[in-house]
Order: structure tokens, then sequence, then C-alpha cells
């Protein structure tokens, strides 16, 4: 059960990292919803304090690492936005 809730997370949280790089690389933030990220960024937080309340592992590990790469969106967003 474990490794099938590490394999999500990993597939999951890869996911962001196109976003993140092409943000990153071209500063364009039009179309990325701050609205979206703020409530997806607040609710990757939520997991993730969840996930420690209840000490699971699968779910600390995926929401950690994808509120790096969400947050970072996030941020540029209200940067660039």
């Amino acid at each position: 059960m474990t490794a099938l809730g590490l394999v999500a997370a990993a597939l999951t949280t890869v996911s962001f990292l196109p976003q993140v790089l092409r943000t990153l690389r071209t500063r364009d933030t039009r179309s990325i919803s701050v609205g979206m990220y703020a409530a997806f960024v607040t609710g990757v937080g939520l997991w993730l304090v969840y996930g420690l309340l209840t000490e699971d592992v699968p779910i600390i590990v995926a929401n950690a690492i994808t509120f790096v790469p969400s947050g970072t969106v996030f941020v540029l967003k209200l940067r660039y936005g």
C-alpha cells in the first residue's frame, strides 16, 4: 500500500515540473489562475498537515514535495501576474 501511495505521489508531483520550468523560463503567468493556485496550494498545505498528524508517509511525501513547485508557480503568478 505504501509503495502504491509513493508511486502516485511521484507521478502527481512530477506533473508540476513542466509548468514550473516554463514559468521560470518565460515569466509568463497570464494563463494561470491566481484563484485556482491559491486554493490548490492551500489544499496541498492542509493535506501536508493532515499527513503529519496521521503519520501517513505517502501523504506527507506527496504534499511536501508538491507544495514546493505549486507554491513556486503561485509566487511567480503574484509577482509577474
